[in-house]
This record gives structure tokens, sequence and C-alpha cells, in this order.
């Protein structure tokens, strides 16, 4: 059951007196500034001492180490969260317009767009925003990029002769009844890798039919096991699947963390692939809006960029400086494409229709 209620991710604020809090904004932290105007900021944030983080659950995309390191340089922030799903973020948002309960919210980008339309999440550009590439930010700040999870072939070794490097290979005769993948009807990653087979077969965001024909053909090949209608992780750990096209850091949290080692390979196809962004936003009218600049600021500096690398996710600003062993772990991949989430939402509808074609003949 998704945990619904708000979790201390750090220790209780203790009760300051008037001086004290004085006495401990004018001297924030130690060090130099990650950015000009923090220990304003933070000074500002200790008058409210919470912030509010709504969707960003420990376990996932490394938020833990996130929490640990904002309280470590901001003690007197106490920052709590939930995780609830990103639809469901959006809804909750929806609900408590008139009296917002959050002052951050974190989504896949789609639900972005959708939080923007409904006009619950305010104008904020964090530092690093320009960086961005403009299809990961909202013009005026209302959401932005922090990391994206990537299309790669996920390859077990043990169940497979030949390792593929590209979309190409997946269609040769030795990958018969190998690839798994999910339902772009039902999914959020169907419809992204059917994308990003899309820009690997002379199609893009704009021209999605290539991908819906070159996984009509992986079907008629025989090549495909099976259509998944949920993420089939336990099953890939069991050595149930030989070749499962999902998001890279499905791959590297099997490798390096539940235990399958050197059977796995992740693989970003050669042709090319898609980032998918995932994005976050201060909310309007939020309770504690400095606290809330101030972890959305943390999130996309370097330093909060490189910690959601240690989780397996590439950071969404670009030139984000990584440890040796977390770039061996995900290396530069130039033909990754940053998708167009409005774009791509906006033809659902037709990759439904067309991949029901192509690869069910309906």
């Amino acid at each position: 059951m998704q945990r619904r209620h708000l979790i201390q991710a750090a220790g209780a604020l203790p009760a300051l007196s008037l001086a004290t809090l004085a006495a401990r904004t004018a001297f924030a932290f130690d060090g130099p500034e990650l950015y000009a105007g923090e220990k304003a900021l933070y000074a500002e944030a200790q008058k409210e001492g919470l912030c509010v983080s709504f969707d960003t659950g420990p376990e996932w995309a490394n938020w833990k180490s996130l929490f640990r390191d904002f309280k470590k340089r901001y003690p007197e922030i106490e920052l709590t969260y939930n995780d609830i799903g990103s639809a469901a973020t959006v809804v909750a948002l929806e609900k408590t317009k008139r009296r917002p309960q959050a002052d951050t919210a974190y989504y896949f980008a789609a639900s972005a767009v959708d939080a923007a339309k409904k006009d619950v999440v305010a104008p904020f550009k964090p530092v690093n925003f320009d960086k961005l590439p403009p299809v990961f930010r909202e013009a005026e700040g209302r959401w932005f990029t922090i990391h994206t999870l990537n299309i790669a072939f996920l390859v077990n070794k043990k169940l497979v002769k030949t390792l593929p490097t590209g979309w190409a290979d997946l269609l040769k005769p030795e990958f018969k009844s190998t690839v798994v993948y999910l339902d772009p009807r039902s999914t959020g990653i169907g419809q992204v890798l059917t994308f990003a087979a899309a820009y690997a077969n002379g199609g893009s965001v704009d021209n999605v039919q290539p991908g819906t024909d070159y996984l009509g053909k992986l079907h008629s090949a025989g090549n495909v096991l099976r259509v998944e209608g949920t993420t089939p992780y336990a099953k890939f750990l069991k050595g149930e699947i030989p070749v499962w096209i999902s998001y890279e850091n499905d791959g590297l949290k099997a490798k390096h963390v539940d235990g399958m080692g050197d059977a796995v390979e992740v693989v970003i196809p050669k042709e090319a692939s898609v980032a998918a962004p995932y994005a976050i936003s201060l909310v309007k009218n939020g309770p504690n809006p400095n606290a809330g600049k101030l972890w959305l600021n943390f999130i996309m500096s370097e330093a909060g960029q490189s910690l959601f690398a240690q989780g397996f996710v590439r950071p969404a600003v670009p030139g984000t400086p990584l440890s040796a062993d977390v770039a061996a772990k995900m290396p530069a991949a130039p033909q990754i494409k940053p998708l167009d989430v409005v774009k791509a939402s906006e033809r659902k509808a037709e990759v439904d229709k067309l991949w029901a074609q192509a690869a069910l003949g309906k």
C-alpha cells in the first residue's frame, strides 16, 4: 500500500528563541555558497522551518541521500515527504488548491504539464534552470526536469549468446522469442520506448509511425516473447526475461544492487534512445515558499544533481560532474534524445492506434 501520510525525513526541528534564531541566520553554514544568495534564502527559510515535499519516496532515485545532505547543510529546516505517485500528486494538489499543504511536487513530467494546466504550481527558476534543454522546462519555471530515465536494452547474458548493440540487432533470428516490453497503451514506459524506436528508425516525437512499424516487425519476426502490462522487474531478477526493453536504471539496479551482477548488460541502443524527464515544481501558495525554493535550488545544484547519478538516474543539468565509478556505470550516450513530453502526450491516442495495428493486427 502506498504511503499517503507525511513522514519526517530528518530530525525534528528544535524549539528556537528569536535571539538564537537571529544569531544562527547570520552564519547559516560554513564555507562558500552553492549559488549567489544561498545564505540569505536559508535565513528566510529558517523563519518557516519546514519544507513539505510531495512524492519523493526515499528509495526512488536516491532521494534519501538528497534528504540527508540537505539536512546536513540546512539543519534548521525540517523536511517531510510523502510517496503517492505522479498522477495522485496532481489530484492532491488540486483538492487542496484553496489551502495547499505541499511546498514542492515531484512527478513524471507529463503530470507536471497537467499540474501547470490546473494552475496549482508557481513560476520559479532555480539555479541551473537555463542550462536545461528547452523541452525539459516550462518557460516560466512552473516545472523543470531534475533527472531522466533512459530507454535501454537490459540483457541477461546467461540467456542470450549474442549481445545486441542496437534496435536493428533485435530483428535478427538469434533473438527469436527473447524480447519483453511494456504495453504502450497502458504504461508510460511503453509510450516512451515507442518514441525511442521511432527516433532510431528515422522518426521523431512528431512522427511516431517508424517506431510502431519497428515494433510490428519485431512481432512479425517472432522475436517478442511477450508484452507486459506492469513492470516485470521481479521476473527479470528471476532470470525469466532474456532481453527487456526498459529504463536504464532498472538494469543498473539489478546489476549493482539486487544481485544479478555480471549476468546483466545494460545497452543504450546505438541508433537512438530517449530520455524521459522527471520534473519538480514549487507549489502555488504553498505554506513554506522560501524553504521550498531552498530545497529546489539544492536539488538543481551540482551537489544535488550528482546525488541522483549515484541512484542510477541521469542528472538533468548537462555537464554535472560524476565520480569515476558512477560515470563508468552510466557512460556518455549522445544518442539519447530529450523527449518533449508535451508533444508526446498529445500523440498518445495515435501511438495506441498505430501500435495495435502494427503489433496486434487490430
